[in-house]
């Protein structure tokens, strides 16, 4: 669903697209609501082992919860590509002083984030195309992608323009280490990861 406005045959005004955004994610619980691109984007919640490997994640970013730095799931990033789009990663890191960022909508200013990661889900194809710009355009540092599709994780780092300069793809048996500009030293175990989403 796209374009800045929805008509409603019984309502005198339309709704922005944010307006709409804000009513589906009340009629769908559960349902992640996102705006990219000016497209509307609603994803059914994710099964258990999409849960599974986000925990696992979220342990294994614990370093990075610190004074300076939080490890949030869910947490609504503001996109600088429309007059409302916005993104829900899976998990991001962000600075601690997040909270004076609030731009609208439960939505923070791109700037805090340091890192988003993505779980890749049924809507494995947003992730790995339409994010990717749009966390670019954010300039998001570092974006991960856990790409359950292809067994894979890849790391995206420089962001510039609607891409990132940088692009790497992790097999089973890698080891991952995560850029220091997220605020702590992290290191990711393909393999573990992996087999958390598919065991």
């Amino acid at each position: 669903m796209s374009a800045a406005a929805v008509e409603h045959p019984c309502e005198d005004e339309p709704r922005s697209l944010l307006q709409e955004a804000e009513r589906l994610t009340e009629l769908l619980p559960g349902y992640r609501v996102e705006i990219l691109g000016g497209e509307l984007t609603v994803t059914p919640a994710a099964d258990g082992r999409h849960g599974r490997v986000l925990t696992d994640l979220t342990f294994a970013f614990a370093s990075a919860h610190t004074r300076e730095t939080k490890v949030i799931q869910a947490i609504g990033l503001w996109l600088p590509d429309g007059p409302f789009d916005y993104a829900i990663p899976d998990l991001a890191v962000v600075d601690a002083d997040f909270p004076d960022h609030l731009i609208e909508a439960n939505c923070y200013d791109p700037a805090v984030f340091r890192l988003v990661l993505e779980v890749t889900s049924s809507n494995y194809a947003t992730d790995l195309r339409t994010k990717v710009a749009a966390y670019a355009i954010a300039k998001v540092p570092v974006y991960v992608i856990v790409n359950r599709k292809a067994d894979r994780v890849h790391v995206l780092t420089d962001p510039f323009a609607n891409e990132f300069n940088n692009h790497r793809i992790h097999a089973r048996g890698e080891h991952i280490t995560l850029p220091d500009s997220i605020g702590a030293e992290i290191e990711l175990d393909v393999t573990a990861i992996l087999d958390s989403c598919s065991s």
